[in-house]
């Protein structure tokens, strides 16, 4: 815990393209965490290596991304936001975390098995200990809470182990963390193929809303979206894609389920889903014209950049002088 606060960290990768479900299950709820927690939101650079990339563009998606943070709504003064790369003290605790990390555990992650499968031309070293690495971007800080997905709590499930093995050893060291779940928009599914997350990486490209989409791209890709034959805007199982649109739909306009469905009672599914794409069309050109503001102001995202990587390396390295003192290296001269 800093400054009396609980801490939050979380971040995205700045691979391929956001999509609404970033926004509506992640991003949407970070803005409201500022009052009350100590937040750190990452562009997480380090962790996307692992797959090869273009130098050029990732450097620009990366700037885009810390740009879209902002965007957003995530206020620089009150919330970290950063580059993982910009703070070396990710990869020394990452490295030290791998030496306290058991192989078997990392074979058996899920997601280390699924990019496996995916990139059997580049199985490397990162792919597997992308996990202890992960566990010190939340342990770096001290952190309570991570608002991830579910399908990201067996690395979570991982540092709390680690945070605990660690603690186990050279005693209290850090907070073991939990999960933060938003209330809306948890978990937003693809337009197409509704028992599917909604993914950067879906082939289909009406798949998935972008978060840099165009109006007339967003109603015409929700005129697309799979529903079914029963024509009832109902909240059920056995209705997905209808029940995805629902989510979104209230995720967008705060509404409950019980007033989507009232609202939509008696009306078909056209009227319906042209009415979910107004209302998506509504939460994102905001975003939108707040985000072509700050990619131009070039001299703002630089400061903000440089003041927040000082800051994260401020706290950073409150916990790293406790871990190394703990583990016994020497201590650092002071540099002038």
């Amino acid at each position: 815990m800093f400054d009396d606060k609980k801490v939050i960290f979380s971040g995205m990768q700045a691979t391929g393209n956001l999509t609404l479900g970033n926004y509506l299950g992640a991003l949407k709820n970070w803005v409201k965490l500022a009052d009350e927690y100590m937040t750190f939101y990452c562009v997480v650079d380090l962790h996307s290596i692992t797959i090869r990339q273009d130098p050029a563009e990732f450097r620009k998606r990366a700037r885009n991304l810390l740009a879209l943070y902002i965007a957003a709504g995530l206020d620089p003064e009150k919330n970290c936001i950063y580059y993982q790369s910009h703070n070396p003290d990710h990869a020394e605790l990452g490295w030290i975390l791998d030496c306290y990390t058991y192989v078997g555990e990392l074979q058996r992650m899920t997601q280390y098995k699924d990019k496996a499968a995916k990139h059997a031309d580049n199985i490397n070293a990162g792919l597997l200990t992308y996990p202890s690495l992960m566990a010190a971007d939340i342990l770096l800080f001290q952190t309570e809470y991570v608002p991830v997905g579910v399908d990201q709590k067996q690395h979570l499930e991982l540092a709390r182990n680690l945070a605990e093995r660690f603690n186990a050893i050279y005693g209290d060291t850090f907070v073991v963390p939990d999960i933060w779940l938003g209330k809306t928009g948890r978990k937003i599914m693809s337009l197409q193929e509704p028992d599917k997350k909604m993914s950067k990486s879906d082939e289909n490209p009406n798949a998935s809303i972008y978060l840099m989409d165009d109006a007339d791209t967003i109603r015409r890709k929700f005129k697309r979206a799979v529903t079914d034959s029963v024509g009832v805007v109902r909240y059920c199982e056995e209705q997905p894609g209808v029940s995805n649109l629902i989510d979104i739909y209230c995720a967008c306009t705060d509404k409950t389920t019980e007033e989507c469905e009232k609202e939509f009672a008696g009306l078909g599914y056209g009227q319906f889903k042209e009415a979910v794409g107004e209302a998506v069309v509504g939460v994102l050109q905001p975003l939108h014209d707040r985000f072509e503001e700050i990619i131009k102001d070039k001299d703002y995202l630089d400061k903000v950049i440089l003041e927040n990587a000082d800051k994260s390396y401020y706290y950073a390295e409150k916990t790293m002088r406790k871990v190394r003192k703990k583990i016994g290296f020497p201590e650092r001269p002071r540099r002038s």
